[in-house]
């Protein structure tokens, strides 16, 4: 009998105690983004749409958050964001549990063939950059090694170098820390240190869901060695990291907001051509506005509002490129190209209206503006020069269209690259197209 009304008891209580509504918009994916950006994008969306009271409201499971705010009648609305991992947000995009996807890297072959009946998810309306970010490599703060190439972090990471003084430091043996499976952070390391290397992680490495406990772990131990997103270095010292014959590079807010240093990644939201959801709609519109980037600057994140700035002089650039670090700024800014093909890629559409108003606003729509074209390298070098005119040429064009009038047009060939071309990526990243202004 007691057993009875045991079961009773737990089909009455389990509704009340377990049961939630469905939220107005749901989100799910990366802890990158969901940790602080995704819910500060929506709380600023809300009061910018005239809601009052927004205020988030406590979830039991760690990492998930619900903001509600009122309408104007009195009625409800909230916002679920769940932050376990990129992937976990397309599993749930499929699985119908959620509106759209916050992911810290692009979205895979795979995911998109198994989501095209919701759309192409690679279209323009669908995929939407919405701020830059550097995988920092960290280490203890007293730790005396200063730069690394990927090629090193490969070897660290799989278990291949186990030591500091191999690396011509000190400190014994090295201890790894990574983020765990589900994280989007892990997913880009694989793919930009790790994949590329042929070489797994190493079964001693420690594996953190969360991206601050990792960080404040680092901090504490003077034999580790971590990676982790821009806005959470914390206490820990980050590294500069070469790439190919890349020069160092820190991961300073200018060469991440153009994609220059090695590390540097794409933050995402996807949301389903099909989708009917306004208020998810409402939310991708505000992120790319002035407004919702100058919430992704607040929380960390590299902002993709157009800035100039001078470039320091270096002797890895070659004389006509030093002429322009005399005599012109560089916007932050670097148009890059589809795989395979001279069509600019999502970010770079975007771009072009950020761009041509940036140009507006200081009046230098007229014979103010110089594009440099770059490549990868090619077996015939005047080849690759042709090529990387050829792309600052689609550029052009692009900007033609919205009254700009340019002053030169430059090819660089495959001098000054940021990646190794040994890569897909890489070559991707040396094919870039960057902004000069007078």
């Amino acid at each position: 009998m007691l057993r009875f009304k045991s079961l009773i008891l737990l089909c009455v209580i389990t509704p009340l105690a377990f049961a939630r509504p469905a939220a107005d918009l749901h989100i799910q994916g990366s802890n990158t983004i969901g940790a602080n950006l995704g819910p500060a994008l929506v709380t600023a969306m809300l009061i910018e749409q005239g809601f009052h009271d927004v205020h988030s409201i406590p979830v039991i499971p760690p990492n998930e958050y619900s903001i509600v705010a009122t309408k104007t009648l009195g009625q409800q609305v909230r916002v679920d964001v769940s932050a376990h991992g990129s992937g976990t947000g397309f599993s749930a995009l499929k699985a119908g549990q959620a509106d759209m996807v916050a992911s810290s890297r692009p979205i895979k072959d795979r995911e998109l063939v198994e989501l095209e009946a919701l759309g192409h998810l690679k279209s323009p309306e669908a995929e939407q950059v919405i701020a830059i970010d550097g995988l920092a490599i960290i280490v203890h703060p007293h730790n005396p090694l200063k730069k690394l190439n990927t090629e090193q972090l490969a070897k660290i990471f799989n278990g291949h170098i186990t030591t500091w003084e191999a690396l011509g430091g000190v400190g014994g043996s090295i201890n790894l820390y990574a983020r765990d499976d589900q994280s989007g952070t892990w997913d880009t390391f694989k793919e930009l240190v790790l994949s590329r290397a042929g070489r797994p992680l190493s079964n001693t490495a420690q594996r953190f869901e969360s991206s601050e406990a990792l960080s404040d772990a680092v901090s504490k131990d003077p034999h580790a060695i971590g990676f982790i997103g821009l806005p959470y270095v914390r206490e820990a010292k980050s590294l500069a990291i070469v790439d190919g014959a890349s020069q160092p590079m820190l991961p300073l807010n200018s060469l991440i907001a153009s994609e220059d240093y090695p590390l540097s990644r794409r933050l995402f939201f996807y949301l389903p051509p099909t989708s009917q959801n306004s208020l998810a709609k409402t939310l991708v519109a505000f992120t790319q506005s002035a407004e919702g980037q100058a919430i992704v600057a607040q929380n960390g994140f590299i902002a993709q509002t157009v800035q100039a700035s001078h470039v320091q002089p270096g002797a890895h650039m070659p004389e006509e490129y030093l002429e322009l670090t005399r005599e012109a700024q560089r916007l932050s800014v670097n148009f890059r190209f589809e795989e395979g093909s001279a069509t600019l890629d999502n970010k770079a559409r975007q771009d072009l209206l950020r761009v041509v108003d940036y140009l507006k606003t200081h009046d230098k729509l007229n014979k103010q503006v110089t594009l440099v074209g770059f490549g990868d390298a090619k077996d015939d070098p005047e080849r690759a020069q042709l090529l990387s005119k050829l792309r600052a040429m689609t550029v052009r064009r692009e900007l033609v269209k919205s009254g700009v009038v340019l002053r030169e047009i430059r090819g660089c060939g495959a001098q000054m690259p940021v990646a190794a071309n040994t890569e897909d990526e890489g070559r991707l990243k040396n094919r870039r197209v960057e902004v000069w202004v007078y």
